[in-house]
């Protein structure tokens, strides 16, 4: 095979598209998604004949795509531009990820993409290789990551305001707004029903092990739980979830929202990972010991709590991120830890002995599940090759002080440049591209002069 065609072992088996096609006639064209650095959806939409030559041999994409902002617009500093020729690369399809997308018409599927160096070696910049290769390491020492990712979000109406601010949906079923927090609250869900419904059954087409929703801590906010799986699948889940919940709410009439905080006065949106290590026999190595903590469960607690600090910018990627941490707000503001304690950053949950595992809960909704699951995996490994000790678990809320994480966005962006834990988590050429668009996206906004300084200073100072 030629050097611009050699196929990685990652890639997609041929046989998978030729039984997809098969089975479903009716389904005419494909969207290609690439997950980039933001964790938005980039690609092509491919008629059917295209399908098989890209199973077959890969598809040319330039490595640029993955140097593109939240706004699409290249960023020359990540290296993946101008001074890189703007050279193309080969994406490859994801084993698994070929599936149909049950919100279009006429129907359309869906195929997910890694991209490769023409030589077949992973292209560096590409997010879900940093998993992957996290996974490997953890292999390597003897350990299966298992993650599973809650997912937090907001139904909106599609009509803002005057002023240009959100608005909670209406529920379809009685064409009502949400009324108070209503936590848990099942009348709500009730009047959701057709959107739900078509969730479920959307999920199922798309093989998405989606489970409980809740009715959240705000007017229109929701939850979605995914059952746990390997660490890449996981993301895989997470990131065509969101997507699901897109195409369905527009087809709805709504607007789903994955910021982190959209209302100043309402509750943010979070991301919380799950995660434990299994043997190769599948056994739960984070499983109680003696009746209490497994040691390895606590060492791998004590990892996440020494690079939290150092993480963030993972966690909290964006200016409206950092909206999401306040005092008393479920959005952890220091690195502790605790049992069956909601207020803190790593969380052990409640439940049956031989299940424990921990959860990670700062992340905000707004994170790429693949960059968070390698940061998460990263922190794990060093804590249990350190066998550190995390300290004394928190009973009790913890009020936020001193400087244990860093206060606002600017500060994360300077605390992952200088970060040496980061940059291997992540991988050197990640590390720089991120921070690349980080460093894009601060300077786009610190150049904006916003309706509040307007109103504050216009006729004042």
């Amino acid at each position: 095979m030629s050097r611009d065609l050699a196929r990685p072992p990652e890639a997609a088996d041929i046989a998978e598209a030729e039984a997809f096609l098969a089975a479903h006639p009716e389904i005419t064209a494909f969207d290609l998604v690439l997950i980039d650095l933001n964790g938005i959806a980039r690609g092509k939409i491919i008629r059917r004949h295209e399908l098989l030559p890209i199973f077959r041999s890969g598809r040319h994409l330039p490595g640029s795509i993955l140097g593109l902002d939240v706004t699409g617009e290249d960023v020359e500093e990540t290296g993946l531009v101008w001074s890189d020729g703007d050279a193309d690369r080969r994406a490859w399809p994801v084993a698994g990820s070929l599936v149909p997308l049950p919100w279009t018409s006429p129907p359309r599927g869906e195929v997910r993409l890694a991209l490769f160096e023409l030589d077949g070696s992973p292209m560096a910049a590409d997010p879900r290789h940093a998993l992957t290769r996290q996974v490997k390491l953890l292999e390597e020492d003897g350990f299966h990551p298992i993650l599973a990712y809650e997912l937090e979000f907001y139904l909106l109406d599609r009509e803002r305001t005057t002023d240009g601010i959100f608005q909670p949906l209406r529920l379809p079923l009685s064409g009502e707004r949400p009324e108070g927090i209503q936590v848990y609250g099942v009348t709500e869900l009730d009047r959701l029903e057709p959107f739900i419904e078509a969730v479920y059954r959307g999920a199922e087409a798309q093989g998405l092990p989606v489970e409980t929703m809740i009715s959240e801590y705000a007017q229109g906010q929701f939850e979605l739980t995914l059952r746990h799986g390997s660490a890449l699948r996981a993301a895989d889940d997470l990131a065509m979830l969101k997507r699901l919940l897109r195409g369905l709410a527009v087809r709805h009439g709504m607007m789903a929202c994955f910021m982190a905080k959209p209302f100043a006065s309402r509750a943010g949106s979070g991301m919380h990972v799950h995660a434990s290590l299994a043997d190769a026999g599948g056994n739960n190595l984070f499983a109680d010991r003696n009746e209490a903590l497994a040691p390895l469960l606590k060492q791998a607690v004590a990892g996440l709590l020494e690079t939290m600090r150092e993480s963030m910018l993972v966690f909290a990627p964006h200016l409206n991120s950092w909206r999401r941490f306040s005092a008393q707000s479920y959005a952890p503001t220091m690195p502790t830890w605790g049992t069956n304690n909601r207020s803190v950053a790593v969380r052990i949950p409640a439940g049956a002995p031989a299940g424990r595992h921990l959860e990670q809960r700062a992340a905000g909704i707004d994170s790429n599940p693949y960059l968070v699951g390698a940061t998460v995996l990263a922190g794990m490994r060093r804590g249990i090759l350190a066998k550190a000790d995390p300290g004394p678990e928190t009973t009790a809320y913890a009020e936020a002080g001193g400087d244990e994480l860093p206060p606002d966005w600017r500060s994360a962006i300077e605390t992952a440049t200088r970060s040496a834990f980061l940059r291997e988590a992540l991988g050197e050429r990640l590390h720089h591209v991120f921070l690349a668009l980080k460093r894009a996206e601060y300077r786009r906004f610190a150049a904006e002069i916003t309706a509040l300084e307007r109103t504050l200073y216009g006729e004042v100072v």
